[in-house]
């Protein structure tokens, strides 16, 4: 990597122009050299323009994690991901801060949150007593339609909450609904489907791995800018808030590890090698048969993911009214980091790939005319670690340079195993205790401990040294929802 300065650098590859870096340089040593590679791989990949390394970029599957993937020619599942349409949610409330210092209270939250949204990898709405029920017909009806006003209705959710969503729906590879409903049928004909019902059951659930529901204290920066910022993205300083992460759970496995197998098969009957041998970066020119059925694919499981964040959302105010009547709470924003959404770059359409990564627009742009943040930019939600905290920042100008994308959290620095391996459990647990964070897990997940993720606060400096957005609020951990068996991520 060659540097461009404070937090920039190019990696150069023989053929194409250099792959943009960005990242201090404390945060390019935690690139590892399969991670550069994959990055060097998915820019020379066919019909790829641009390429952009975050700073909590790591190995993926296929491209890296922490990645930005541009094609106006061509469609590729890697640089998307097996958990189609993971993504952030932020939940104001308007409860003090005191309303949740004592344990006993949070501990309370804690249980009742449990009782509604269940967590693991094949946990559902059977394994929470007070969850929603999701039929076969409601569950054909809300990967068609998305957080459409009927399937709100039918679960609770607010409607002007979709207001407040990156997308909160997605239509088929025509840009109609029509061309969802003809794919799901075929889909639900085939051997791997037969499980739809019990996937329908997972909504409203975070699953395992990485995800996690996480009570915060909002602290809103202390510069005008910030200030006017969190006004409007209705960010109260010194409120309690819920952070939520997760995606679209086995139905959006289902679409993906399916689409995978499709590809990798035709690949091998027609002959055609893999980019780099590299069987996960499999692509599909735009408009054949193959790139429409991958669109489809992934439109129904972001249209599961956008409302099972809403399903969440409403159940986690439920708890909150359970133990405090009357708790009023807004959607702040719901923001994806697994998609490939079409968007116009220099003045065409093209199709840009986030994996593990998030769109970050500033106020003025096009493509936020008619939302409520057309002047401001829109919230873009960032996981750190309960330790360290959560920011809510907004886009620069300078976001251009990066596609107008940024990080999807801190990244991981230690694999799961190795973290396993070399973190203490005692030293992690004391470490919560220390910093008054509760959890429904016994024992934290030590694969997921703050350490095994990089320097978050070095991450946020690369994000801001580089011109691509500022911290608006940070969010500070007063307890987590996990999943403690096996992650799944």
């Amino acid at each position: 990597m060659i540097p461009t300065g404070e937090a920039t650098a190019m990696l150069p590859t023989k053929t194409t122009p250099p792959i943009k870096v960005f990242g201090t340089p404390a945060i390019r040593e935690t690139f590892d050299d399969l991670c550069l590679q994959q990055a060097v791989n998915s820019r020379l990949a066919p019909g790829v323009t641009d390429l952009v390394l975050n700073p909590d970029a790591h190995c993926g599957y296929g491209a890296p994690v922490g990645c930005v993937m541009v094609s106006p020619t061509h469609i590729y599942p890697g640089p998307v991901g097996v958990d189609i349409k993971c993504s952030m949610s932020l939940l104001q409330l308007d409860l003090p801060a005191e309303a949740i210092t004592d344990r006993k209270v949070r501990r309370e939250l804690i249980s009742q949150i449990c009782r509604r949204t269940p967590t693991g990898a094949g946990k559902g709405q059977r394994h929470a007593e007070k969850s929603r029920h999701v039929n076969r017909t409601l569950g054909r009806q809300l990967v068609v339609e998305g957080a459409s006003e009927d399937v709100c209705r039918a679960l609770g959710i607010p409607t002007s909450w979709t207001y407040r969503c990156e997308d909160a729906f997605h239509l088929g590879h025509d840009e109609t609904g029509s061309a969802l409903e003809t794919r799901l049928e075929r889909l639900l004909t085939r051997r791997d489907m037969s499980n739809f019902n019990d996937k329908m059951k997972q909504l409203g659930s975070y699953g395992g791995g990485n995800h996690f529901g996480e009570c915060e204290v909002v602290h809103v920066a202390e510069n005008e800018r910030a200030r006017k910022v969190a006004g409007a993205f209705g960010l109260e300083d010194g409120k309690v808030a819920f952070l939520s992460h997760c995606g679209s759970r086995g139905f959006g496995h289902n679409l993906a590890s399916g689409q995978f197998r499709q590809l990798q098969g035709k690949f091998e009957q027609w002959g055609i090698p893999f980019p780099a041998g590299d069987r996960q970066l499999v692509y599909a020119p735009l408009g054949s048969d193959e790139a429409n059925d991958y669109l489809d694919d992934m439109a129904l499981g972001a249209n599961f993911a956008t409302v099972n964040h809403l399903l969440i959302n409403a159940l986690v105010l439920e708890a909150f009214q359970e133990v405090f009547p009357g708790t009023k709470g807004n959607l702040v924003y719901f923001i994806s980091h697994n998609i490939a959404r079409k968007e116009i770059m220099d003045d065409r359409p093209v199709w840009v790939h986030r994996k593990g990564a998030t769109r970050a627009i500033p106020g003025g742009h096009h493509a936020l005319a008619g939302t409520p943040f057309a002047k401001t930019g829109h919230p873009i939600l960032l996981p750190g670690n309960p330790r360290d905290g959560s920011v809510v920042m907004v886009a620069n100008e300078g976001a251009e340079a990066s596609c107008y994308s940024v990080n999807h959290g801190a990244g991981r620095v230690l694999g799961r195993r190795h973290a396993k391996r070399v973190l203490d459990q005692s030293a992690v647990d004391s470490e919560f205790d220390d910093e008054d964070i509760l959890s429904n897990c016994r024992r934290y997940p030590i694969d997921e401990a703050p350490a095994a993720y990089k320097n978050f606060n070095e991450v946020l400096r690369s994000v801001e040294s580089a011109g691509l957005a500022s911290e608006v609020a940070r969010l500070k951990a007063r307890f987590v929802i996990k999943d403690a068996s096996k992650a799944d991520d």
